[in-house]
């Protein structure tokens, strides 16, 4: 049955995600993938889960099974808020916070409550593909700025919004796909342009726990724009698979309308994970075990670029990431990273081109790199398999 007249246009025009189809041509188990953007599981506190879940299950009983409110398990957001408010100096209660079902469902809300077919949308160029896919559900129109060693491009960012935008997406620490940070003076200038206008900010920080080099910086607008919104999740920090995420905002109005389309999405976020996220992070210090995976990525990040300097061509670069988990390769001009993949996974290794994490781009020069998920031998080698890829295509 051929169902393409039964779709809706917003379906139509969404990508599916490339990244998924590449873990499945790359779940050969000889084959090293660099593509996913998967924690360590050698990072997930086990044993400490183990025993929180066994707690909550005596202590809480028919409560960690039942239906639960929307906003999420109220010691949870206390906790967020806490949190929060001692890192960045902000005024947050758990009113100023949603519980999601990761940090993809905050996308996908946000999407619902804000776009119409035609609104504008700001991304970096490159974006995260998952929020290309998500916002793209509503068909908008993206206004790709250019993204800079520094940060988001000031002067680009001036011009779109010079469109109708409703809202702004930005990773300021640890972009995915390159690993960049914006610098404080980026944010600083970013911000000054944004307090007259009329525009949602969000920041999405998956990763700025992870961070193995520098200081932390301040966001843009949690705690200074009144139509900020900040997107968090402990998948980085304590474990993926609970798809455990927050909604941030000091935007009482804007929290009530995403809660809202949360009812009418999925009524509430797994409260048995709630529950357990919540007691592991009672009893245990998160802060401590955050340093303990950022010791380990920062092994891994020195492996790859190491790597990289022994086995790419000079004409070939590479961020230099202080956190998170990615990092960004840059090839000649003209060298499409798309045309290499076959060839890599010829030789048993898989990268993400750069084709989906831009708007309208086809044949980029450019590939992203996880190095969080596998150990250093098993990078090294990974890297020479590329390297001499690279070599063979006289690169």
């Amino acid at each position: 049955m051929n169902i393409e007249h039964l779709l809706s246009k917003g379906i139509q025009a969404t990508p599916p995600s490339f990244v998924r189809g590449i873990l499945k041509a790359a779940s050969d188990p000889e084959v090293i993938s660099f593509a996913g953007g998967l924690p360590n599981p050698v990072s997930f506190p086990q044993e400490d889960l183990l025993n929180s879940m066994e707690y909550i299950v005596k202590t809480y009983g028919s409560s960690v099974f039942q239906y639960s409110i929307t906003a999420g398990l109220p010691e949870l957001r206390q906790y967020i808020a806490d949190r929060y408010n001692r890192i960045f100096g902000l005024t947050l209660t758990m009113e100023n916070i949603i519980i999601t079902t990761g940090s993809q469902q905050a996308l996908d809300l946000i999407g619902k409550v804000l776009l119409n077919k035609g609104d504008g949308v700001i991304v970096e160029k490159p974006t995260y593909l998952a929020a290309i896919q998500a916002f793209s559900m509503h068909q908008p129109v993206f206004y790709p700025v250019e993204l800079t060693e520094e940060g988001m491009d000031p002067n680009q960012l001036e011009k779109a919004l010079q469109n109708p935008v409703k809202f702004i997406y930005a990773i300021p620490d640890f972009q995915n796909p390159t690993g960049l940070t914006y610098s404080a003076k980026n944010r600083e200038r970013i911000y000054e342009i944004l307090k007259d206008h009329t525009v949602v900010l969000i920041e999405d920080d998956p990763y700025g726990e992870l961070r193995f080099k520098g200081e932390r910086l301040p966001y843009i607008g949690a705690g200074r724009l009144p139509g900020s919104i900040l997107l968090g999740t402990f998948s980085k920090t304590v474990t993926p698979g609970m798809r455990t995420g927050f909604i941030i905002s000091e935007n009482k109005e804007l929290l009530t309308c995403i809660s809202i389309a949360k009812e009418a999405s999925d009524l509430h976020t797994n409260i048995f994970s709630q529950y357990l996220i919540w007691d592991y992070l009672k009893n245990n210090d998160l802060d401590l075990h955050i340093a303990k995976i950022t010791e380990l990525y920062q092994k891994q990040a020195h492996a790859m670029m190491d790597a990289m300097d022994r086995y790419f061509p000079p004409t070939v670069t590479y961020t230099k990431p202080h956190g998170g988990m990615f990092l960004w390769v840059t090839l000649p001009e003209k060298i499409s990273a798309m045309s290499l993949f076959p060839g890599a996974l010829a030789k048993k290794v898989a990268f993400v081109p750069g084709d989906p994490f831009y708007i309208g781009v086809k044949h980029a020069n450019t590939m992203r790199l996880n190095y969080t998920n596998a150990d250093c031998e098993t990078i090294e080698e990974g890297i020479r398999r590329l390297g001499d890829l690279l070599k063979e295509q006289s690169i």
